[in-house]
């Protein structure tokens, strides 16, 4: 329990440190590279990363599994058959890398039609890309698959302690590139040695902690068939995450423009910031949630999971309040008005970040129960569903309408479907109709909290840093007071503020001592 503890800590503190470097940099070079090269950039960018990330889709998910079935015999130190899944790994991870390299070289001929507009001048699209591919396929040619080896051991901390620095050192260089050079292929090159560097360092700590492992020998029939079902699984899931994160700009290039992907980025990035320390907070208590389900009763965990929903929805809401107040405030500072969205869109990122928040708790503790077999058809049902409304909505509203198409999937039929099947087949004592009026609740209080809170900054328009800094302040403290009011003498608070005493410190200390 010790040893889970100390891993739990230092991923979490080595992932908060990973997340501000990935949050506080690109900003910056995001502002460098409009400043300097123009928008236009920044869209061929991000257009090139999306679809990247859907021919990352072969990767089907397939370290997950492998890092899964890792986990029994680490712990029962059996040598030959940890041997034996990295052999396994290493030689699918190359197959999967030949695949994307292909799939993505017959795509090259395609690129012009994704684009809605000119191209920036100078900039060779053909060429761009192939360094952006260059640069994913490099990562499975490798030693990328050494990583699931230091995961299976709960040492994120190492993996990402290393992302941090080689991507501090990218950054560094790319704001360099882009001030001294004002050269676009060199800046992209940067970012293609730097993801080498990190996978050669990563995998030098592999070898060096665990000499001992070694790509050797054939997993079993047994073995192969159990990762086949959890990739099947894990494969869909992966489909309908890209759909939904990936698909947005692909589709506002090709209907809209590559400027407007440009100012969508901008917007996502912020929200994508946001939700990346908040997947920290929840992955961190995946493993005791994993535990739990195996040695507490099914009543005692379905208590926790509500214990710990009332808990992450606070801080959601609370989050997406000061995105409603603070968004364009930020915008305005960062990107200059004529790179902001209409506040109307505004509100759909705010509403699409809290939908995804809500099923964040409801995900842990269907991943610690391994049913991703048992969502492929709620995970295949709502990337079509995405897909559709976004071409549909996109063609009648632009921006607005693809945000809004992603929000009604995600609503309907991630957040409802998904909770039916958590419900089904573990919860099914319980009622998931309790499950969403919970949901209801939380996000009507949001909603007037975040009315009051936007009334009050209304007032506020000093401009500048110092209308940001007010508003900052009006949010801190405004709707966590109205949050607190609320909720003070539901019977929920009262367990949530008595599980949160147990974790402080002192408490820990002092039960470890015992």
């Amino acid at each position: 329990m010790a040893t889970r503890t100390k891993n739990v800590t230092r991923n979490l503190i080595s992932g908060l440190f990973n997340k501000l470097v990935h949050l506080v940099f690109p900003f910056i070079i995001r502002s460098v590279t409009i400043q300097v090269l123009g928008a236009e950039y920044l869209g061929l960018g991000s257009l090139f990363t999306s679809i990247l990330q859907v021919l990352n889709l072969a990767e089907m998910g397939f370290s997950n599994a492998v890092v899964y079935n890792m986990y029994k015999p680490i712990a029962e130190k059996d040598k030959t058959t940890i041997c034996a899944l990295l052999n396994f790994y290493k030689k699918i991870y190359r197959i999967i890398g030949l695949v994307i390299m292909v799939i993505g070289l017959v795509l090259m001929p395609f690129l012009p039609h994704l684009i809605d507009g000119n191209v920036p001048d100078g900039a060779n699209i053909y060429i761009l890309y192939g360094i952006y591919l260059l640069n994913t396929v490099s990562t499975y040619f490798l030693f990328a698959y050494k990583s699931a080896l230091v995961n299976a051991h709960q040492r994120n901390d190492i993996i990402n302690n290393m992302l941090a620095l080689t991507s501090l050192i990218q950054f560094v260089a790319q704001i360099v590139v882009l001030l001294v050079f004002k050269n676009y292929y060199v800046y992209i090159i940067v970012q293609c040695f730097t993801s080498i560097l990190n996978n050669l360092l990563v995998a030098y700590i592999a070898k060096k902690k665990y000499p001992e492992y070694v790509c050797d020998g054939e997993v079993s029939k047994e073995q192969k068939k159990d990762i086949k079902k959890r990739v099947a699984g894990l494969m869909i899931q992966r489909v309908c995450a890209t759909t939904r994160n990936s698909f947005d700009s692909i589709f506002i290039s090709s209907m809209i423009g590559l400027t407007a992907v440009a100012i969508y980025s901008n917007y996502y990035q912020i929200m994508v910031a946001i939700m990346g320390i908040m997947g920290i907070v929840s992955s961190s208590i995946t493993a005791s949630v994993g535990n739990s389900i195996v040695t507490e009763s099914e009543k005692k965990n379905y208590n926790d999971m509500n214990k710990f929903n009332f808990l992450y929805m606070w801080v959601s809401g609370w989050l997406t309040v000061c995105l409603a107040c603070l968004y364009q405030p930020l915008m305005k500072l960062w990107m200059g008005e004529e790179n902001m969205f209409p506040y109307g869109i505004v509100v759909l990122f705010c509403m699409y970040f809290y939908a995804l928040r809500m099923g964040d708790i409801r995900a842990v503790y269907s991943d610690a129960k391994g049913l991703w077999y048992e969502n492929r058809y709620r995970a295949i049902a709502e990337s079509i569903a995405n897909v559709v409304l976004n071409l549909v909505l996109g063609y009648f509203f632009g921006v607005a309408g693809i945000i809004a198409g992603t929000l009604i999937s995600l609503l309907v039929i991630n957040f409802g479907y998904g909770s039916q099947i958590l419900f089904k087949h573990y919860f099914v004592t319980h009622k998931v109709s309790e499950y969403f009026l919970r949901h209801g609740l939380y996000a009507i209080v949001t909603l007037v909290i975040c009315a009051a809170t936007y009334f009050v900054c209304s007032f506020i328009n000093v401009g500048g840093i110092p209308e940001l800094i007010i508003k900052g302040g009006v949010c801190v403290v405004l709707p966590n007071a109205l949050y607190y009011m609320i909720y003070c003498k539901m019977s929920m608070f009262k367990e949530a503020k008595s599980f949160l005493r147990r974790l402080a410190p002192g408490k820990m200390i002092k039960r470890r001592k015992e």
